[in-house]
Parts: C-alpha cells; structure tokens; sequence
C-alpha cells in the first residue's frame, strides 16, 4: 500500500490556557499534520512560526511527533497565539493574536514541494486566499477547514479550488445541514462534512446524506477534536474507504483526541507573558 503524503500548510498557534497557565501547540494546520502522522500517513507542515519561545514550542512539538518541517519558516517576531478557558473540560476562546502567522511570502519552488503530496490541508485561519487556487492547482486534493467562520462570498470565492470542505455548524438543525453541504457541492466540492458538536457530524459525497452520530469519549479537553475528525477521515478517504466509514473513523478518532488536553499534548507552563487584555481573563 502507498504510504499517503499529507501536507498541513498554513495556520498555527500556541493553545494558551490562561486558568491553568500551560500553553500547548495547535493550529487546525499543525494538528491534521501531527494527528495524520499518528494514524500513519507521512506529513509535513508549511507555515510561518514566530522566533520567540512560542515559535520554538510549535517548532520542537512538531519535530518530536516526526512532522517534516524543513519548508516551516521562521519569522523575526511573536507566533501566532489564542487564549483558552475550559469549563468542565469544554473549551472557550477568549481571543488571539495573529503573531507572523501569514508572512509566507511563496516562491515557485514551494509549489514544486507542495506538489509532491497526495493531499494538502488548510483552514480558513491561514489567509491563504491570494493563493489558494495555485495551492489547488499544485496538489492532486485540497481540503479547508471553514471552522464557523463560513458565509455566502466565502464559499463562492473558494469551493472551485476545494475538494473535500470540512464545516462547522453546532447551531443548524437537520435541514439547515443538509442545504449547506448541497451548497457546498454545487459549488464545486466533491464531499462536505459539517460537525456538529455532541450532534455528531453530517456529510455528503454528492450521491446522499450520512448520518454520523458521537462516540462514547472519556473527555478531558475537546480542544482538537474537531482537527482528530479531520485527520481521521482524510487518511480514510486516502485509503479509498466509502463516505460511511470515512465518517465513522473521523468520530472514532474524535473521540480518542478528547482524551488528552491540548490538541496533541507537548504542554508547557506558561509565564503570562503576551497575555489576553485583562478583562478577558
């Protein structure tokens, strides 16, 4: 069997967890290449890290879990960083800063390297609009992330260059899920699963509508269940698995990362320093 090559590009951050003072490395980008490594797939990340002591934790993280980091760039200036308070092991973002995440600045021989990858994985917190569509025209699969962040302009201005959209829709009932994952077809994605929370995920490969429901979970931390979803399914869908079983690995998978806090581990304590305005604390 080929072994699958999947490459993260774009956003990270260092999770800050502000009541228990521990920062973790994250990142929709970082994590799908992380947790695709740990279900077996070869992964590279490509992004811009800070040259402070966050940037060195997203670094050092991603080499120990055997992540290829050598197109990473490192930025002069803060990572990227997002502030996190957890109510019974459910998390809340109280706010971020961008740091140098989107300082990329593409050359030619970037898009030879991202080339050499079945699949690549971005979100929609990477500000990788200008070059979105060379970045699907370079690999044979593009997947997005859109987090709750989608609208109408959104996924008009970027599912022609996307082949599997990921979504999130905690808030829709039954029949606003299945409206956007057709929207999400017609307008050029060949599949589209929008998660749910603890109503599970829908998805849709254009043909019908599956169902997944949550699996049972041992939940310390949910930050980064969303991304183990993600991971699961793509190695699934790699491995040429129908849309049922790429669904149920992807809630199985889920279920797993909420085991563990942060979106992969590698927790540090944290000094404060860089911290959120305090009235968000």
């Amino acid at each position: 069997m080929t072994t699958h090559r999947i490459l993260g590009i774009g956003d990270n951050t260092v999770d800050t967890y502000v009541s228990s003072r521990t920062q973790y490395p994250g990142g929709n980008a970082v994590n799908v290449a992380v947790l695709a490594r740990r279900l077996g797939a070869v992964t590279a990340y490509m992004g811009c890290l800070g040259d402070d002591e966050g940037g060195e934790l997203v670094r050092g993280a991603l080499r120990a879990e055997g992540v290829d980091i050598s197109h990473a760039r490192t930025r002069h200036g803060a990572n990227a960083r997002a502030f996190v308070s957890h109510d019974d092991g459910d998390r809340h973002f109280l706010g971020s800063h961008p740091g140098v995440r989107a300082q990329y600045q593409f050359t030619d021989a970037d898009f030879d390297y991202i080339g050499e990858f079945h699949l690549a994985h971005t979100s929609v917190y990477s500000d990788l609009a200008p070059v979105l569509p060379r970045l699907a025209a370079s690999v044979p699969l593009l997947s997005f992330d859109y987090s709750n962040r989608w609208n109408t302009a959104l996924l008009a201005n970027t599912l022609p260059n996307v082949g599997i959209a990921f979504l999130s829709g905690a808030d829709l009932d039954d029949i606003g899920c299945e409206r956007l994952l057709e929207t999400c077809i017609g307008k050029g994605a060949s599949r589209a699963i929008v998660t749910r929370g603890s109503r599970g995920a829908m998805g849709t490969d254009g043909q019908r509508i599956y169902p997944q429901p949550v699996l049972a979970a041992k939940v310390v931390d949910t930050l980064g269940a969303g991304d183990g979803f993600i991971s699961a399914f793509l190695v699934a869908h790699l491995d040429g698995l129908p849309m049922p079983d790429c669904m149920r690995a992807g809630a199985t998978f889920a279920a797993e990362v909420c085991g563990w806090r942060g979106g992969f581990g590698h927790g540090q304590p944290w000094d404060g320093d860089g911290g959120p305005p305090r009235s968000l604390q």
